[in-house]
């Protein structure tokens, strides 16, 4: 379906069809009061039509099915003319059958918030990275392999759902996400983590359980804005094999975590002053072996 043009036959529809939609147009939802919202429903979310993506005032845009009856209605792709909204600060795509996301995307300089759990993706393109306003991501429940490297640049973000997926690793640039402070990465695959992760001193909120993590960073205390304590759920870290440290002590916090690690530096360097010791006295006794070795060739020359 070509979103970008339109037969100069249905033009009067179109622009009829764009009155309709105006009229829909509202401003009173609690969670977006006053900024001007359209919710798109059954029918009108599997047929959209151009006359949509020239309502450039709008800022909120709900194409999410939400109810039973609407989920045989769902959008099979995003149409490129998506760019054209410029002044869209919430994105709603949830839930529906999307395999990939156009590049136009990156037009949307104002938008904070992108919805895109329940779909299919597994990946995102590269002018993803462009969005320099938005701080709430959430891509949940889709089929990420690999972590989406264009998120890495979004400097800003505040809040990012990968969990449900298939991720393996993280990469390094995660340490970039300064103002990261909710981080959902439980149901995954994933076998370490970055030692970088422990920049994210702002983090509130991490949830790592049901991966297969089997050791956590050194520096992990470090996170200490995270509270473990008095607000434990088994999405933190619950369902992993770990073994430095022990679950036990993950779900005392970070505090813990910190003086389990410190305790492990501190046996490690014991041993090693240890091994040194022990490496000292056998060199002296080498020495002293030689020595004596030595006189005894001397008296008996």
């Amino acid at each position: 379906m070509e979103y970008n043009s339109v037969r100069p036959s249905n033009i009067l529809q179109n622009r009829e069809h764009q009155k309709e939609l105006r009229m829909r147009i509202e401003t009173w939802d609690p969670l977006y009061y006053g900024m001007k919202k359209l919710k798109m429903r059954g029918k009108d979310l599997s047929q959209l039509t151009g006359a949509v993506f020239s309502l450039l005032e709008l800022e909120v845009l709900d194409l999410s099915p939400e109810r039973e009856a609407c989920l045989d209605f769902k959008l099979m792709e995003v149409p490129p003319a998506i760019g054209k909204l410029i002044n869209l600060r919430i994105l709603m795509l949830d839930t529906n059958e999307l395999e990939d996301i156009p590049k136009e995307i990156a037009l949307l300089q104002s938008l904070e918030r992108l919805a895109l759990s329940n779909n299919h993706l597994m990946s995102l393109p590269q002018e993803f990275c462009r969005l320099k306003n938005l701080k709430s991501l959430h891509l949940a429940n889709n089929d990420f392999v690999h972590f989406p490297l264009p998120v890495c640049e979004l400097k800003q973000i505040e809040f990012l759902d990968l969990s449900d997926n298939s991720l393996v690793v993280l990469p390094d640039q995660i340490g970039d996400l300064k103002n990261l402070h909710t981080l959902l990465l439980f149901i995954n695959k994933i076998i370490k983590l970055p030692d970088s992760l422990c920049k994210l001193v702002e983090m509130r909120c991490l949830w790592l359980g049901k991966n297969q993590l089997r050791e956590l960073p050194r520096k992990f205390g470090q996170l200490y804005r995270l509270d473990w304590v008095t607000r434990y759920t088994s999405t933190n870290l619950d369902g992993n094999p770990l073994i430095h440290p022990p679950i036990e002590v993950c779900r005392l916090g970070p505090a813990a975590i910190d003086r389990y690690f410190s305790g492990l530096e501190g046996r490690s360097t014991r041993n090693k002053e240890r091994n040194q010791e022990n490496t000292d006295r056998e060199n002296l006794d080498q020495s002293i072996s030689n020595h004596k070795v030595h006189e005894n060739e001397s008296e008996n020359d």
